[in-house]
C-alpha cells in the first residue's frame, strides 16, 4: 500500500501547493520548519517555488528551521541552502523589532505551515500569534496553511490562561490543552486577543485541512510524523505532552536527555513508594511502571535517577493534564521535603523570575493548590464542553 492510499487528510499546505493561487496575490514570506512538509514528505518551500508561487523569504520559529536546537534555542539565520531564500529567525523577536523584521523583508503575505502539539505552551502557535499582531500593524496579509491537531479535537483540558501570566509558553487565554488546530486557532485570536494587542484583526485566511474529523489523532489522518522539535519523537510523546510538560516547572527531570522525554519523570529522591502511589489513584487509561534511568543532558545529567514511565492504555479516556496534575500533589505528599518547583529562566522574555510552573498552568493557583495540600483535579476541568471553549464560530471541522 503506498503512502498516499494511507492518508486520510489533505494538509493546508498541500491545498496550497495544488492551487498556490489560494495565498493571493504579491510576495510571500513562509513560516515553517522541517515539519512543513507535503504528504509525500517533499519540503514545502521548494515545492511551492516549482509550482509558481511567489515565495521571497521564509521565517524560522524555536528549534529553527531545521529544528536543531533545543528548547529555548533556535538556528542561525541565514540564507536556506536548498531553496537559496533568506531565512529570518523570528525566536524571542516580537513587537516592534518583528515589526521591521516584517517590514524589510518586503512580503505582501505571511504563510504559516508549521506542525502544532495541541499543548498551549508548545510556542509554535506563539509564534504564529506574534506574527499574526506584526501583520495586523503592518498590514501584510496572514495566510494559515492548516494541519491536524494530532491529539484530535474533542477534547480541551486545564483552565484558560490568566493574562496576568501571559508569556512565550501563552499569550491568551486558552487551555492547557486546546482542541483545536491551528487555523482555529487563529481565528479565535483573531478576534480575541490580536485586536487588544495590534489595534485591529489582521486581514486572515485559513486553507482548512480537508478530510479532518474532530475524532481523528495523529495516526488516524495517515500523514507522516515528522517529529516537531528534538524532544517530540512520537504522537505518542505528543499525548503525554500536555501533561508532563508541567514538570519542566519542577525540579524532576521530565526525561529531557533520553530516548523517551516526556514518557518518563524522576528525580535523585523518588523511591519506591512513587510507582505504588500512583498506581493506588486509578487514574483513567494510564500505567506507571517503576524505572531507573540516567538523563545524558538537561536536569540531573550524569545522574542516576528514579521514577516512572507512563504507559497509555486507553487513548480514548487517558487525560495528560489531570494525570500530571494527580501526580504533582503525590510528589507534594510523598516528599515534602525534597520536592520543589523552579523559578523560571530570566532570559524567557515575560518571565522574570516567577514560578516557571505559574506560567505554564497560567496562574499561580496550580502551585498554590498542591502545596496547601488541597485537591488540584478540579482545576483541570476545561473552561467548556470540549473543543468549544472558543466559541463554535472558531471552529472549521466536525
Amino acid at each position: 500500500m503506498s503512502t498516499d492510499d494511507r492518508v486520510a487528510v489533505t494538509p493546508g499546505i498541500a491545498r496550497l501547493h495544488a492551487s498556490p493561487g489560494l495565498a493571493g496575490p504579491g510576495r510571500l514570506g513562509l513560516v515553517t520548519n522541517h515539519t512543513g512538509v507535503l504528504p509525500d514528505l517533499r519540503p514545502a518551500a521548494p515545492a511551492l517555488l516549482e509550482a509558481g508561487a511567489r515565495l521571497v523569504a521564509l521565517f524560522g520559529p524555536e528549534h529553527g528551521l531545521h529544528g536543531t536546537g533545543q528548547a529555548g534555542e533556535s538556528e542561525a539565520a541565514e540564507a536556506d541552502p536548498i531553496t537559496g531564500l533568506p531565512v529570518h529567525d523570528t525566536y524571542r523577536c516580537s513587537g516592534e523589532r518583528l515589526d521591521k523584521l516584517l517590514v524589510d523583508s518586503g512580503v505582501d503575505a505571511l504563510v504559516y505551515d508549521l506542525q502544532d502539539i495541541g499543548a498551549r505552551f508548545y510556542t509554535y502557535v506563539w509564534t504564529m500569534f506574534d506574527l499574526m499582531v506584526s501583520a495586523a500593524r503592518t498590514g501584510v496579509r496572514f495566510v494559515v496553511a492548516d494541519r491536524p491537531n494530532p491529539l484530535g479535537g474533542l477534547v480541551s483540558e486545564g483552565p484558560l490562561l490568566d493574562p496576568a501570566w501571559a508569556s512565550f509558553v501563552g499569550r491568551a487565554a486558552v487551555p492547557v490543552r486546546h482542541g483545536l488546530t491551528c487555523g482555529e486557532l487563529a481565528r479565535h485570536l483573531n478576534t480575541s486577543a490580536v485586536p487588544q494587542v495590534a489595534g485591529n484583526a489582521a486581514d486572515l485566511t485559513v486553507i482548512e485541512a480537508v478530510g479532518w474529523q474532530r475524532a481523528m489523532d495523529a495516526e488516524a489522518t495517515g500523514l507522516p510524523w515528522v517529529a516537531p522539535s528534538p524532544n517530540i519523537p512520537t504522537p505518542t510523546t505528543a499525548m503525554f505532552y500536555p501533561g508532563t510538560c508541567l514538570f519542566e516547572g519542577t525540579n524532576l527531570s521530565e526525561g529531557r536527555g533520553t530516548t523517551q522525554p516526556f514518557e518518563i519523570v524522576g528525580a535523585p529522591y523518588i523511591d519506591a513508594r512513587f510507582a505504588p502511589s500512583l498506581a493506588a489513584l486509578a487514574l483513567p487509561g494510564v500505567h506507571f511502571r517503576d524505572l531507573r534511568y540516567v538523563p545524558t543532558f538537561h536536569k540531573h545529567a550524569g545522574r542516576p535517577l528514579r521514577g516512572v514511565q507512563l504507559h497509555i492504555t486507553d487513548r480514548e479516556v487517558f487525560a495528560p493534564v489531570r494525570t500530571a496534575v494527580a501526580m504533582l500533589a503525590t510528589l507534594r505528599r510523598l516528599y515534602p521535603d525534597d520536592f520543589d518547583w523552579r523559578t523560571a529562566d530570566g532570559g524567557l522574555e515575560g518571565t522574570g523570575h516567577r514560578h516557571f510552573i505559574d506560567l505554564l498552568w497560567g496562574s499561580d493557583r496550580l502551585r498554590r493548590t498542591v502545596d496547601e495540600g488541597d485537591d488540584p483535579l478540579p482545576l483541570c476541568d476545561p473552561p467548556a464542553r470540549p473543543g468549544r471553549w472558543a466559541g463554535d464560530e472558531a471552529l472549521l471541522y466536525s
